[in-house]
């Protein structure tokens, strides 16, 4: 692990370090006092690159990074955090982005969680929606853009409700015909990462990646648990509980979207998180019937059931018409 910056250094004349915000195994992020503008603060993200990597690996990494970060400074989204700056110094390369105040959404849940009570469905929904936006917005990006590490911990609610998905740590580029580096290496936070993301740079991911980690963070705010991890529901399928055993609380509607998200198989997610959040939010619904082998044996019951006693509900009822009438 790098050696972290100690507070009161600062960077490139500019940037004065205060404290750790946030840690990895390839860097840290930082809250620093950015003094040419009084009063700002922003987050410094850190990248340090491999040092066993031969030099033109290294050297490849590096132009990565900055063909990425000049990406993401081009960026401008209500619920993204803007990147202002992006640098190098040694080894390391820096992304400057508006440090974003307030709760990550893994801190609600805690408190959720402590407290014996669940998060009220209409927030996480309003939340959903929030996050639904920022994630259409990258995606409609050319290249598009694939965030690749959703989760509680990178949603953060500012003081007025605002949404913002704080950590462009594993964004990726998805140029025509190829799949890129990321500006940081790596295959996101298991808990929320579909089984095809396991290939790290060399696994095939799309859109329907960001949808299956989209869905197992709705899963975790609105049941307080985590869900198990896609290897593992692949090699024991029964370890996925649906999320209402948990949470009876919550509405068959957003089960049903939550469990069609985070199907093992990107052909059987929501092609697009738009598609989605008409499922999951508004009056719309596309949603297929689940399989097997999307879900667990357990989801599959919720909705066929559900069918079945309506139809045997009307099936009854023309029973006693039929008799009625032809008495």
């Amino acid at each position: 692990m790098p050696i972290p910056l100690k507070s009161g250094e600062t960077l490139r004349g500019r940037y004065r370090i205060k404290r750790i915000i946030g840690q990895g195994g390839m860097g840290s992020i930082y809250l620093a006092d950015d003094t040419r503008l009084e009063g700002r603060q922003c987050a410094l993200k850190e990248v340090e690159h491999d040092r066993s990597l031969p030099p033109e690996l290294a050297r490849e990494a590096r132009d990565q990074f900055l063909r990425e970060a000049t990406v993401l400074a081009r960026l401008d989204h209500p619920n993204l955090p803007k990147v202002s700056d992006f640098f190098s110094i040694s080894n390391r390369d820096y992304l400057v982005m508006d440090y974003v105040p307030g709760k990550d959404l893994r801190t609600l849940i805690t408190e959720a969680r402590q407290e014996n009570r669940f998060l009220a469905e209409s927030d996480v929904l309003n939340w959903a929606g929030q996050l639904a936006n920022a994630l259409t917005y990258l995606h409609s990006q050319n290249p598009t853009i694939l965030h690749r590490d959703i989760k509680p911990s990178n949603l953060k609610i500012t003081p007025d409700g605002l949404i913002k998905l704080v950590d462009f740590g594993l964004v990726k580029l998805l140029a025509p015909g190829e799949i890129t580096i990321t500006v940081m290496q790596g295959q996101g936070t298991a808990l929320y990462t579909p089984l095809e993301q396991y290939g790290g740079d060399s696994g095939h991911t799309d859109v329907r990646s960001d949808v299956y980690a989209f869905g197992a963070t709705l899963y975790h705010l609105l049941t307080n648990e985590p869900p198990a991890d896609a290897r593992e529901r692949f090699l024991q399928p029964e370890v996925y509980i649906p999320p209402r055993q948990i949470n009876p609380d919550m509405s068959l509607r957003t089960e049903r979207a939550i469990l069609w998200a985070m199907s093992l198989h990107p052909d059987e997610r929501p092609e697009t998180i738009d598609i989605f959040r008409q499922n999951l939010i508004s009056d719309r619904q596309t949603l297929p019937r689940l399989t097997p082998s999307s879900t667990s044996r357990w989801n599959f019951l919720n909705f066929p059931l559900e069918q079945s006693l309506i139809a045997i509900s009307l099936g009854l009822t023309l029973v006693t018409l039929i008799v009625t009438l032809a008495r």
